[in-house]
């Protein structure tokens, strides 16, 4: 019988993918080093980047769509003023064929989202729903769709760490994919909303814009915190959304586990 500590290291092969114990990521008899160390991804974010790839080779979905996603894209706004309909994500992403799955983070580890693709034709949309509120579900799902849209990903794993946290030094790639989350989330109207109402931004105004670009306060208010570096702003309108989330979506982790065997 084996012993259980070969037991796990077969598992650790299977899980990470590779060839034997010798290549597994962060192993201190690994042969060399990884891609993943050379990149300095953290093991704790590494295993859950494994967790959803391990997780998207199990399901099925349509043949991705360039023109069907676009179409998403088009029809998202829709889903931005209430909370609960932050539920019909999921569904429109797999129709489209982007495989859209959440998984849980490994306590003291920082992961938002992920792009990459499972094959050419195959791409894979991770999140973490790390920060339980509006704006952020919002801005990492229009984040991680235009690197799918952008081909990004499809040779090495487009990690997102901390889409709230310092953007200074932000890859062309990272910069494409933050202007177009953040146009859909606040519009072309936002710099001038802005500009308009400084140094005061009453709240009265704050949702009066939000109706206009027909967009839940709590999105206007998460583009404001980080433009204005204050993250106590306002902050009651940042509603939650994983309760709505989770049910319609393919989760891992919050108390309930996706059975794959290893």
């Amino acid at each position: 019988m084996k012993s259980t500590a070969v037991m796990l290291e077969e598992q650790l092969v299977r899980f990470f993918e590779v060839s034997g114990p010798e290549d597994i990521p962060y192993m201190p008899h690994a042969a060399k080093k990884s891609r993943y160390e050379e990149r300095k991804i953290p093991p704790a974010q590494l295993a859950w980047l494994f967790r959803v790839r391990q997780i998207a080779k199990s399901i099925s979905v349509p043949k991705y769509s360039d023109k069907a996603l676009r179409e998403v894209v088009s029809e998202l706004p829709r889903w931005t003023i209430n909370p609960e309909d932050t539920r019909q994500v999921p569904k429109l992403l797999m129709e489209a064929g982007v495989r859209f799955i959440l998984v849980e983070k490994l306590p003291n580890s920082k992961i938002d989202g992920v792009c990459f693709w499972l094959d050419s034709e195959s791409p894979v949309i991770g999140m973490s729903t790390q920060r339980d509120t509006i704006d952020n579900f919002w801005f990492v799902v229009r984040h991680e769709i235009e690197h799918v849209l952008q081909k990004h990903g499809r040779e090495s794993e487009i990690i997102d760490s901390d889409l709230q946290g310092d953007q200074s030094n932000q890859s062309e790639e990272e910069r494409i994919a933050n202007d177009a989350a953040t146009a859909f989330c606040v519009s072309e109207k936002f710099d001038s909303f802005m500009a308009r109402k400084k140094p005061l931004y009453y709240e009265r105004d704050v949702l009066a814009f939000a109706g206009i670009i027909q967009r839940h306060p709590g999105i206007v208010v998460g583009q404001m915190q980080r433009r204005l570096n204050n993250y106590a702003y306002l902050t009651r309108y940042l509603a939650k959304i994983r309760q709505f989330v989770l049910p319609s979506a393919i989760a891992d982790g919050w108390g309930q586990v996706i059975p794959i065997s290893l």
